[in-house]
């Protein structure tokens, strides 16, 4: 989907649709996952304790597409 963004421009609205479609299929795959929801509980309530404990932000990961 990204690159079918970056290769078409303004125009990915229409051209990018299957695309679009196939990565919201893949989404919807892994957050009605049970174990991958937990996975994300447990490291947002780490972060946020981590947070309250010294008042600092942890810097965000950026992910790069595998694509």
């Amino acid at each position: 989907f990204t690159r079918c963004c970056q290769e078409t421009g303004f125009l990915m609205v229409v051209k990018c649709r299957q695309q679009n479609s196939e990565l919201k299929a893949c989404l919807v795959g892994h957050y009605s996952d049970p174990l991958f929801y937990e996975e994300c509980k447990t490291e947002y309530l780490k972060q946020r304790e981590e947070y309250r404990a010294t008042g600092i932000k942890k810097k965000k990961q950026k992910f790069t597409s595998n694509m």
